[in-house]
């Protein structure tokens, strides 16, 4: 019977959220059960796409690339994907008719990664993190409503804001790989020199994003809210450290949140919704 391949492929797409990303693991979590497993749906797919582009460096990346966009089609078609992270996603596709237009810019902006290393316009800029940021916050935001359209157009601008500030806050925190490993420069005031006035500006953006972002938290569905909280407030702990740290210190090493500031941060942010007061 499909439901136990399905039952199998849910669990694959757990498994990639739980090994890529810790942070992003725990704030699923703090989620209903109801909608848990969409999400990881969502994330296994966008994991896959980002690590072709990012770490494939032996192999033939746009190949595989195309391989995985010609086998998603397939799988939205036929509801069905031997590919047990595509299996997941066209189920939580279908399930909260999330728009193929989505997915779509997903793919164009890891496309770009392929080729672009050095964003020079703003323009240029904001497209791309529409494409990888902003989009998987409007798949979740789907999510997170069941598919209410009504209530998806009231909150798609917060959510767009909140998957721009994470994705700045990545870029900033991964500066260093990203130029060195990569060659690549997202911000383009830093393309030929990151200074610490470079990094306020890049900070004060990304702040605004969060201001916006923080609106619709607020008024998220509860099965949601909590999940949506924690990562917010894990992102904004991490600019608090990068805010600290010194265009040199960006530069050289790879800013983190240790486990043990996590977990605190998780405490308080059930203390804060449990008491309304956040």
């Amino acid at each position: 019977m499909k439901t136990l391949f399905d039952t199998v492929s849910y669990a694959c797409s757990k498994r990639v959220t739980q090994t890529y990303s810790t942070s992003f693991s725990l704030a699923v979590k703090m989620l209903a059960p109801s909608i848990r497993q969409d999400i990881h749906n969502i994330y296994g797919f966008v994991r896959f796409a980002d690590e072709i582009v990012d770490s494939f460096h032996d192999y033939n990346k746009e190949m595989l690339l195309n391989k995985f966009e010609s086998d998603l089609d397939q799988a939205l078609k036929d509801k069905i994907s031997l590919n047990p992270i595509l299996n997941s996603f066209q189920h939580t596709v279908h399930r909260y008719s999330i728009d193929y237009d989505l997915i779509a810019s997903f793919l164009k902006s890891m496309r770009l990664d392929l080729s672009k290393q050095t964003y020079t316009t703003d323009l240029d800029y904001h497209e791309y993190i529409y494409g990888s940021a902003d989009v998987v916050g409007l798949m979740c935001l789907k999510v997170f409503v069941k598919g209410d359209q009504e209530k998806y157009n009231e909150l798609k601008d917060a959510a767009k804001a909140l998957g721009s500030a994470f994705q700045k806050v990545n870029f900033l925190r991964d500066l260093k790989d990203d130029m060195e490993v990569l060659n690549r420069s997202y911000f383009p005031n830093a393309a030929e020199n990151f200074t610490n006035e470079t990094k306020l500006e890049i900070i004060a953006e990304i702040e605004e994003d969060f201001k916006k972002a923080f609106k619709g938290i607020l008024v998220l569905p509860k099965e949601a809210k909590f999940g949506v909280y924690t990562a917010y407030r894990y992102y904004k702990k991490l600019l608090d450290k990068l805010k600290k740290s010194s265009a040199r210190q960006i530069q050289s090493k790879r800013v983190r949140v240790p486990n043990y500031q996590k977990f605190g941060l998780l405490a308080k942010s059930y203390v804060n919704y449990k008491l309304n007061i956040f």
